[in-house]
């Protein structure tokens, strides 16, 4: 019997040792300043992939309520780092400079950085001035025509650029400023992924988004690559966060209850 008890016991501390080395991986992998670094994108108007700020400048959205939710199931401070573009989100990712990112997941983006399992999927199209003789997504491979990308170094500027081969493709620094070249008439048509566009067109009268799309892409979260514990860990968070109902809820708090959660 007291053999028995003594296996049992070195049992026990065997399992609660493995366990504890996996959260200390975890830790040390995932959370190596003591806190969770989330990387994400803003926009004039939240998306599944960007945040929006409001008036006192704080950001809200998809991604910053799927960030601080990850926080609370490793139990540390949330720190939210806000850029321009999803293409700086993959540096920081890279070099470590945040802990995870939120941006499509395309091939270049995958030799840099590791990703979760998708919590949407988005297809890319075109907003086209009212003016414009453009009515599908073959008219816009034209010599003449000027096509703004939002944003450089983004998914969507790399999926364009190797669909059309006539029309002059121009990247942007933001989406204001996409959307500035687009008023001016200096750009013609603006890609752009297609749950983004409505609230855009609503601020350029006339313009339409065309049917269909030119890229489809996944949406998930981004870790540094070479940090096996850190992506198992980011991995069961997405995949359980989609069953229990916390991506559902985070769209539904965006304001994008119409879009589906990704299978």
């Amino acid at each position: 019997m007291k053999v028995a008890t003594l296996l049992g016991l070195m049992l026990v501390l065997s399992i609660s040792t493995g366990a504890s080395a996996v959260e200390d991986n975890v830790m040390k992998q995932l959370v190596p300043t003591g806190k969770l670094r989330v990387g994400v994108a803003y926009a004039p108007a939240p998306t599944p992939i960007f945040v929006a700020k409001d008036a006192a400048g704080d950001v809200h959205g998809v991604p910053r309520d799927l960030g601080s939710a990850l926080a609370k199931t490793l139990g540390v401070p949330v720190e939210i780092i806000v850029v321009a573009t999803t293409g700086e989100l993959t540096d920081a990712c890279s070099s470590g400079a945040i802990d995870i990112g939120f941006m499509p997941a395309d091939d270049e983006r995958r030799t840099r950085v590791d990703f979760s399992p998708p919590y949407f999927v988005i297809e890319s199209t075109y907003l086209v001035a009212g003016p414009s003789a453009i009515k599908t997504l073959a008219d816009v491979d034209r010599p003449e025509v000027t096509v703004v990308v939002g944003i450089a170094g983004s998914t969507t500027m790399r999926a364009a650029g190797r669909s059309l081969k006539r029309a002059k493709v121009v990247p942007a620094k933001s989406v204001d400023e996409a959307m500035g070249m687009m008023k001016a008439e200096t750009a013609q048509a603006f890609a752009l992924t297609h749950d983004a566009l409505p609230t855009l067109q609503k601020k350029l009268p006339g313009s339409r988004i065309l049917d269909g799309a030119f890229q489809t892409t996944s949406v998930a979260i981004a870790v540094q690559k070479d940090r096996p514990a850190a992506l198992a860990y980011v991995k069961d968070f997405v995949e359980s966060a989609k069953a229990n109902g916390i991506v559902r809820r985070a769209f539904d708090d965006a304001g994008l209850n119409r879009l589906p959660v990704a299978p």
